[in-house]
Parts: C-alpha cells; structure tokens; sequence
C-alpha cells in the first residue's frame, strides 16, 4: 500500500479544512514547496495535491505552486481540484503532474470523461467524496442523491480505473477511516482504490493496509505529529511482510 502525504493549497499555502469546510481552515505552512520537500525527504514517493481555490472556482488556480513542487522533487504526483475540462486536465499533465483527479465533471459532462479516459487512460482517476454514502461535488458544497457505490460501478463499467474514496464526515478529524464504506467500494468496483479522510494512527494504517487497497492519503494526523512518515511506511511494510 502507498502511504500519500496530503498537501492541500489555498491561497499559496498549505491548509486543512474540517470535514471539507472552507470556514474551517488551519495554515500549517506558508510554502507548500517546503512541505512536499519534507515528505519526500521523509521517504514519501507519492504525493496527493490539491488545489482548493480551483475546487471552488471550477478550474485550476494553484498552477505556480504546482510547477514549484515538480521541479522541487522527484516525487510522483496527483492532483485534484477544478478541472472540468479536457484543456484543464492537459494543462496539469503538462506540468509534469503523474495523474490527475476528476470530481464534479464525472456527474455533470460523462462525455467529457470519455474523452479524457480515452486520451489518458490510467492517468485519470476518479475522487469520488461521500457523506453517509452519497456524494458530495462542487468542492463538497453541494450533496447528491447519487450513492457512491453505484456511481463508481457505473463509472468503473465506462473504463475508470482508479478510484480514490474519501469520507467527508471522517476528513480533517482524526476519528479513524470508514472501513465499512471502503469494503463496499472494493466489493463494487475491481479496480484500484484509495483512502482518504480520517486516517489518524498507525493502527488505522495497519488496517488499510490489510484490506488490500492500494493507496492511504493521509493529511491532517501528519500535520498534528499524530501520525509519523517514517514509522507509517514502515507499518505498511511490515504487515505486507506478513
């Protein structure tokens, strides 16, 4: 399982919200290009970017930044956060971003994400972000009646093949991951998945790591200290030893 250290931008620095809400903001460092350096350096080899001011304003704000980190390491990157057309998902890949996360535009425009998993295939994956199971879109401001579950069965039959999973009532507040919601994702949908929102131990890593997923972000636990780098990669290893 990949360990992703999360590296959230607002306003050119590195914030976490509460549950997904903007009012609800904490700064944790003014240089998100010092942040990634740091989590690189601490032996991340993935990093999960995103780009809030483009979640709200419905294309890609952070660009600088962005182009910052990539020069600035040599870690793999994904990154999500306002991209609702195929100029803006060209516009991040030419950055030299690995892999790009669709939300919002998978309900509004499937045409557009037929295209995009045409010319870019596994470089797209879809964020799907739920509350009690159904999903959230437009930065987590608007609630759906579409069950997470069912979207990503449909969307996994249309070609996705990664799907990252976060549970707002989870994210920013260190109460654990929902496992039972993840298990239901896997039980959908056979392709790769990965865990966001909550992870706040190196327990909850453990159990991650045992469902068989493929990736955890976490965000917040290694901004508080509640969750070290080093000794969660390692917990992964050791329980992918057995």
């Amino acid at each position: 399982m990949i360990i992703l250290p999360a590296v959230d931008m607002k306003d050119g620095q590195c914030v976490r919200l509460y549950q997904g809400d903007f009012e609800r903001v904490t700064i944790y460092d003014a240089d998100p290009v010092r942040v990634a350096r740091r989590w690189q350096a601490a032996g991340a080899n993935w990093l999960h970017l995103v780009d809030l001011d483009g979640a709200v304003a419905g294309h890609p704000v952070n660009l600088e930044t962005v182009a910052q980190i990539r020069a600035a390491t040599s870690l793999s990157i994904e990154l999500g956060g306002g991209m609702r057309g195929l100029a803006h998902i060209e516009q991040i890949l030419d950055l030299g971003v690995e892999r790009v996360i669709l939300g919002t535009m998978v309900l509004t425009d499937r045409v557009l994400l037929k295209d995009a998993l045409a010319r870019w295939g596994e470089r797209i994956a879809i964020g799907l972000d739920a509350r009690d199971g159904l999903v959230a879109i437009s930065g987590w401001r608007e609630m759906t009646q579409v069950r997470a579950t069912s979207l990503a069965a449909e969307l996994y039959a249309i070609g996705v093949q990664r799907f990252i999973y976060t549970d707002i009532a989870r994210d920013g507040a260190l109460q654990g991951p929902n496992v039972n919601a993840l298990r239901a994702m896997q039980q959908s949908v056979p392709c790769s998945l990965i865990a966001s929102g909550g992870i706040s131990s190196l327990e909850d890593i453990r159990m991650l790591a045992a469902l068989g997923i493929e990736g955890a972000i976490i965000g917040k636990a290694l901004y508080t200290g509640d969750v070290d780098l080093v000794a969660a990669i390692r917990a992964v290893q050791e329980v992918e030893k057995g």
